[in-house]
């Protein structure tokens, strides 16, 4: 009795402790993310087509050919059977059929170098990971932030990664593809919001003490709101150059959100040429 109830503790325990997880892939809020989530889903159902009936016999076999079960028959030379073979060979070859189909073709419109097709011009956002900051430099706006962004709803942005230490990962869930943040390289990745809100980015490759800090907020808002904000970061008495990006650089945890109302030379292309040893920057 003990032991039963100890087995239902453990099964029930984990179910309230998830309960509570934030499923941001299944929620998202752009086109990118959507189309994620239907791949997840598309993917889960295929294999579940194999997974739900081996978890039925793993039920139904060992019940049916128990060992006070008189009434089935017992056939010991039997060992083959061309029916299950066909169906054991068959289904799985299908389903990776079309596993493979839909891996082709996500491949190439989840591209995340791929620009979004949209009315709205493009705009551009430079990020940097730090040890334990995302660092964003907005090339047209001339200005710079720390752990937060703001992006007009329904407009494209092309984000230009890379990292001024070890390797990270940049990921905004509810918005589409994670990205690895390489030092002397850079990545992109296009990404869209098509509702307001303020949305959660991680980092989502650990990269020491400060990780679990590693988080910015993303604010998703109308034009209007979106010029408001550039205003309100015009409006700090920080400039983003050779000496703040040295304090910048320097190790932190939980580093609040700072705001820098320029931005003095090419900041983002000399990081990149420090770490991949270029003479020029283009």
């Amino acid at each position: 009795m003990i032991k039963n109830i100890l087995k239902c503790f453990l099964v029930i325990v984990p179910v309230f402790l998830l309960s509570g997880c934030d499923l941001a892939l299944f929620d998202p809020k752009g086109p990118v993310a959507e189309e994620a989530k239907s791949l997840i889903i598309i993917s889960t159902l295929l294999m579940l087509i194999i997974i739900l009936p081996v978890l039925f016999m793993i039920v139904y076999f060992p019940y049916k050919y128990r060992k006070n079960n008189k009434t089935e028959d017992y056939r010991p030379d039997w060992e083959h059977s061309t029916k299950i073979e066909i169906v054991v060979w068959t289904v799985p070859t299908l389903i990776v059929i079309a596993l493979s189909y839909v891996t082709y073709v996500t491949s190439h419109s989840l591209d995340p170098r791929k620009p979004i097709v949209s009315d709205q011009e493009q705009m551009v956002i430079q990020v940097v990971a730090m040890d334990w900051k995302w660092l964003f430099i907005y090339p047209e706006q001339g200005i710079a932030t720390v752990n937060e962004i703001s992006i007009p709803v329904n407009t494209p942005i092309q984000f230009q990664i890379t990292s001024d230490t070890v390797m990270n990962s940049f990921f905004i869930p509810r918005l589409g593809s994670q990205i690895y943040a390489m030092a002397g390289m850079e990545n992109r990745v296009h990404l869209m919001a098509s509702q307001e809100g303020t949305f959660r980015g991680v980092s989502a490759n650990y990269s020491g003490f400060g990780f679990s800090g590693m988080k910015f907020k993303v604010h998703s808002v109308d034009n209007e709101g979106f010029a408001n904000w550039v205003a309100k970061v015009k409006q700090s008495e920080q400039v983003l150059n050779s000496e703040t990006l040295k304090q910048l650089q320097e190790k932190t945890k939980d580093h609040p959100i700072e705001y820098f109302s320029q931005v003095v030379d090419q900041q983002f292309e000399k990081l990149i040429e420090k770490y991949s040893g270029a003479k020029n920057v283009e």
